[in-house]
This record gives structure tokens, sequence and C-alpha cells, in this order.
């Protein structure tokens, strides 16, 4: 069971440190209030989220 969270936690950081990069280089490229730019940076969030809540109730029995 530990290794199936480790290897979601390490996934799940390879996807949003890819998002990132691909944040970054919308952003140099468009406006921050861009559509594209938003639903880009939305979209880390929900990486980010999810990455929070993968040992966030691991002490619940």
């Amino acid at each position: 069971m530990k290794m199936k969270k480790m290897g979601k936690k390490t996934l799940t950081l390879k996807l949003i440190n890819s998002k990132k990069r691909e944040l970054y280089t919308i952003a140099k490229h468009y406006d921050m209030t861009h559509p594209i730019v938003v639903a880009c940076s939305q979209d880390l969030d929900r990486l980010l989220n999810q990455y929070e809540g993968i040992d966030q109730y691991k002490h619940v029995i």
C-alpha cells in the first residue's frame, strides 16, 4: 500500500513540475488574465490540491 502512495506522490510531483513549466512558458506570451493562462493556472491548482490530499487522511483509521 505504501509503495502505491509513494508512486502516486511521485507521479503527481512530476505532473506539477511539468504544469509549472507549461504555465511559465504560456505566461511569457500572453497576459496573465488571458483565458489560456488562467486555465493552465487552474490545472496547476488542481494538481497541487491533489498532491496535498494524497496523505491528508493517512492518520485516520
